[in-house]
């Protein structure tokens, strides 16, 4: 990268420069993790003798912070570590979906699609087609990141762009636009069912409707692709021009014509993911569907339908590749397909030592209460402030993006949040739907520069494919611009949808 203290770069290029190399001045995000475990277990003996005077909102019992240097603390973080591992999210999302997306690539299928999407897309519309997409991924869960995110790089590369910044602006719209949203998700009916449950602390009749942000995260698509876009062409790409590839950039597909073999394995590659995709559609459209949840819906928390959205990327991939490498030659035994597999295992050895050094830190922290400590101050602080309405919510965003860089989940950071939030505000005549959105707003725009959010190592792990000294400082600095812009416009945004009066969603309410 460039000289951070060249007087040639504008004053914002020599900021970022001087956060990547900074950045990547840190240790390796493995020993990173190690440190920060340490790090949790002295504050936690530290803080484990003093009364800070505030109620859990899970227990209410007075909350303590639990000594993870104590004989039983440390018995258990000991008994439970292969577990952390193994049962933790992020691995198996990301180790299932690589085994179906490693044959599809193996194969050629994916390099013969986006050729062939090439072919059809301007060059000029690919930085908001990939935001776009990212943002519809939300509704798959988990996907976008174990798929969206490399084939930004893919697609960049293919079209003679850099990777760099064609993962970046997959994972601004995946990460960074996580609650905009032109469909609804398993998160919107998950962060409503919080918000009620506070509400009603002080009003048991209130009711809430699950997509009570739903017009508020729809519009704001339209904000995070703009300015997704215009943070890629004119800060994020401009800045990586001197960047050279030197990864193994061997098996990306070059911008050649399809041969007469590949368009037909392509053709038929596709009506087999059409088919695959009717078939499924057909199956969770009666009401009686199995894919449904208790309530007969296909979108809510625990439907079988959003659990085994991993499973189905898998086989929507496998299947499709498989077919086109049998039609275009490139499939000879059922050893290519175990082939491409394999290769898509190798590629993620890395992310396996960081994830077990994550798992094992995440676990303590949880288990020591800093994390429910850091949120109950902080409304609390939040609270004393007694600011007016439009500051209030400016201030809910604020504290939320600053959690979000210690706390990941969304749910498990607003259900500890909501029970003071929600009342606190409704006290002042704002309404749950609106300290919700102003939350949802804050949750999302730190989630890119935040080494601690479990799938941050995976996207070091994808730019290393074309950059290899790639590490957490250049994907911070990737990131930064967006999360700025993102946050700031996002709540100006919110504020200028609060003063026209226009729906949060259905059946919602600014005022309480």
């Amino acid at each position: 990268m460039s000289d951070p203290t060249s007087p040639t770069l504008p004053l914002t290029q020599r900021a970022l420069a001087t956060v990547e190399r900074v950045g990547n001045r840190l240790p390796d995000p493995a020993v990173l993790f190690i440190a920060l475990l340490f790090i949790v277990w002295a504050i936690s003996w530290g803080l484990s003798y003093t009364d800070f005077g505030v109620t859990d909102p899970r227990s209410g019992q007075p909350l303590v912070v639990v000594n993870q240097l104590s004989g039983t603390a440390m018995t258990a973080f000991f008994s439970s570590m292969v577990n952390n591992f193994a049962h933790f999210h992020p691995i198996g999302v990301v180790l299932v979906a690589m085994l179906g997306i490693g044959v599809a690539e193996h194969t050629g299928f994916i390099s013969a699609g986006l050729r062939a999407m090439m072919n059809v897309t301007a060059q000029w519309l690919l930085t908001p087609m990939i935001i776009l997409v990212g943002i519809v991924s939300h509704t798959a869960a988990d996907a976008g990141y174990v798929l969206v995110i490399p084939l930004g790089g893919v697609i960049f590369h293919a079209a003679g762009r850099h990777p760099l910044a064609g993962i970046a602006a997959a994972f601004a719209g995946v990460s960074g636009g996580f609650s905009a949203n032109f469909i609804p998700s398993a998160i919107d009916p998950m962060l409503q069912g919080i918000s009620q449950a506070a509400a009603q602390i002080i009003d048991t009749e209130i009711s809430l409707n699950p997509l009570n942000n739903f017009f508020f995260t729809a519009t704001s698509s339209v904000l995070i692709i703009g300015l997704g876009w215009l943070v890629t062409d004119k800060i994020v790409e401009p800045r990586l021009q001197g960047q050279a590839l030197d990864g193994e950039l061997d098996n990306l597909p070059a911008m050649s014509p399809l041969t007469d073999k590949e368009r037909r394995g392509l053709s038929a590659a596709l009506w087999a993911m059409l088919v695959g995709v009717g078939l499924l559609v057909m199956s969770a459209w009666p009401e009686s569907s199995a894919w449904r949840g208790p309530t007969g819906s296909l979108t809510e928390r625990g439907a079988p339908l959003m659990a085994s959205i991993v499973p189905l990327i898998f086989v929507l991939f496998l299947l499709p590749g498989i077919i086109f490498g049998v039609s275009a030659d490139t499939v000879r035994s059922s050893r290519d397909i175990i082939e491409g597999m394999t290769k898509a295992m190798h590629t993620m050895a890395y992310y396996l030592v960081i994830m077990f050094f994550i798992a094992q830190f995440l676990y303590a922290f949880s288990q020591s209460n800093l994390g429910v400590l850091l949120a109950l101050q902080g409304a609390t602080l939040l609270q004393s402030l007694g600011l007016p309405g439009a500051l209030t919510i400016t201030g809910v965003v604020i504290l939320t993006g600053l959690l979000n860089l210690f706390v990941g989940s969304a749910s498990a950071k607003w259900a500890l949040l909501a029970p003071i939030l929600v009342p606190m505000l409704m006290e002042v005549g704002i309404s749950p739907d609106l300290t919700q959105a102003a939350y949802r707003v804050g949750d999302s725009t730190t989630n890119i520069i935040t080494p601690l959010m479990p799938y941050f190592p995976l996207v070091v792990v994808y730019c290393q494919r074309y950059v290899q000294n790639t590490g957490i400082g250049t994907v911070t600095a990737l990131m930064l611009p967006f999360s700025i812009s993102f946050i700031v416009l996002w709540t100006v945004f919110l504020l200028l949808y609060w003063a026209s009066g226009l729906p949060l969603g259905l059946q919602a309410t600014y005022a309480y």
